[in-house]
């Protein structure tokens, strides 16, 4: 009979790991109530046939359990035996019995041991009844024929359950069982009533399918990352593999096996410039990010390696080179050249010299009629040649000045100067000078007389002197010198 029992158990075992490299389904828990238990049943019997238990007779069983709490299941256990007792001084019996108990087993895995460990003993109580049939013969030849009952059983027990997969485990259990009567043996009423010893070797498969809402495998209860994509790879706890333990997930993960960090997709930077180590061209020196990574000393857009200027001050506009730009090519860069359309010297600030008919040109004056402000026709084609000047030096200022003769008062006659100015102004304007912003008008009104004038003389007297102080100047200037223009 041992023998018989060993090979139930290693037929069992081997049946067990088979199934468990085919299921993925989770271990019986609050997901996955439902437990079914398929078995072999081993009894021993103990009464007025025999005080002491006796050899092993088989049968089988079903039990079906659920899961209650971490600590507790519960179950309905529906098993199968044949007792029998031969060759007693005292008489021999067979009996055939089938009970039904509902059981509570005590669980050690899940509380004190960890729900998935492999080895996870447990307690459990059952009762219930069972119907028997008996046929035995007494020691004095008394023969009971198909004498049939039903009787209360309970039992109590240990058991230890082998987990092999989420889906299969296999146990072996012990229950000391007692019954309601002492008909078993066909000896009633003598001694105590018949008692068993019942054991239990089978497999455990659960049933149904836990919830696990992002479908990786691992069950929502235990699933520690619910939201994982599709198709990502998971550990045993559901969250996605991080293979360099830089704490961005593979999937996410550029540089899956080298740790990195997360703003960078997980792609280190020795520099710490914010560039990842494989898209930094400098990847020891910290630099900047439009650079791919590379320093740049003055800021100017060109990294430093290929910098020919690499002090250039902040805000100036450069080359490919990093030096200044110098967009007339005249060697002043346009950072320091007042005239940057126009070629000119470092002596001048980058503008042009002005030329000698151009010089004299500006030393004509536009003369006015007495306490008049009008230019007359006279003038107009020395304006347009002004005009033309204009166009030749495109950078520079003119600076119109405005006077008047000394009759009248201070008040009035600088008025007078500036409308003057203001005159000349409009008609250069009219004529269609670029970027009229450059034209400056002043008044100084009779302080500046080209020619000096007896006062104490009649106007007859001074009219032709008078004329020549009612005029306006010019005065052609480097932009830069727009402001001191007084």
């Amino acid at each position: 009979m041992r023998t018989q029992l060993t090979k139930l158990c290693t037929t069992a075992l081997a049946f067990t790991a088979l199934l468990a490299t085919t299921n993925e389904v989770q271990a019986q828990s609050s997901d996955q109530p439902m437990n079914l238990q398929i078995y072999g049943s081993a009894i021993q019997y103990k009464g007025d046939l025999n005080d002491e238990f006796g050899d092993l007779e088989w049968g089988g069983g079903l039990n079906l359990n659920r899961f209650i709490s971490p600590s507790f299941d519960a179950g309905l256990q529906l098993t199968y035996n044949r007792p029998e007792m031969e060759a007693s001084p005292l008489g021999q019996f067979e009996a055939k019995m089938g009970s039904a108990m509902l059981a509570l087993r005590l669980k050690m895995y899940g509380t004190i041991l960890k729900e998935d460990a492999f080895i996870g003993p447990y307690l459990q109580i059952a009762g219930g009844g069972a119907w028997v049939n008996t046929d035995a013969t007494r020691a004095d030849g008394t023969t009971l024929q198909d004498n049939k009952f039903f009787t209360g059983v309970a039992k109590a027990g240990a058991g230890i359950r082998f987990r092999f997969s989420d889906a299969v485990s296999a146990f072996v259990e012990t229950n000391y069982m007692i019954t309601g009567n002492d008909k078993f043996d066909g000896i009633d009423g003598v001694g105590d009533n018949d008692r068993f010893l019942q054991h239990n070797v089978g497999l455990g498969f659960n049933l149904g399918k836990a919830k696990d809402t992002d479908m990786d495998g691992v069950p929502d209860r235990r699933d520690k990352c619910p939201d994982t994509p599709s198709g990502v790879q998971v550990d045993k706890e559901g969250c996605p593999i991080d293979t360099d333990g830089d704490g961005v997930a593979d999937y996410q993960d550029q540089c899956p096996t080298e740790a990195g960090v997360a703003n960078l997709q997980g792609c280190p930077d020795r520099d710490g410039d914010g560039v990842a180590d494989k898209d930094d061209q400098c990847p020891d020196q910290a630099g900047v990010v439009a650079l791919q990574g590379c320093p740049d000393a003055d800021g100017d857009g060109v990294a430093d390696a290929n910098d020919k200027c690499p002090d250039t001050p902040a805000g100036v506009q450069v080359g490919p080179d990093g030096c200044p730009v110098d967009s007339d090519g005249d060697g002043v860069p346009d950072n320091e050249d007042v005239c940057p359309t126009s070629p000119g010297t470092a002596e001048t600030k980058g503008c042009p010299v002005l030329d000698e008919a151009t010089l004299k040109l500006l030393d004509e004056k536009v003369r006015f009629e007495f306490d008049q402000a009008r230019v007359q026709d006279s003038y107009k084609q020395l304006l347009d040649s002004i005009v033309t000047t204009l166009t030749k030096y495109p950078d520079h200022v003119l600076l119109i000045k405005g006077h008047a003769d000394y009759i009248g008062s201070e008040e009035y006659n600088q008025a007078l100067s500036e409308r003057r100015a203001e005159a000349v102004k409009e008609y250069l304007v009219s004529q269609g000078v670029q970027n009229p912003d450059r034209l400056i008008t002043r008044g100084y009104g009779e302080t500046q007389p080209l020619v000096k004038v007896n006062e104490r003389l009649s106007r007859r007297r001074t009219e032709n002197e008078r004329a020549k102080n009612r005029r306006v100047g010019f005065e052609m200037n480097t932009p830069d010198m727009k402001l001191d223009m007084e």
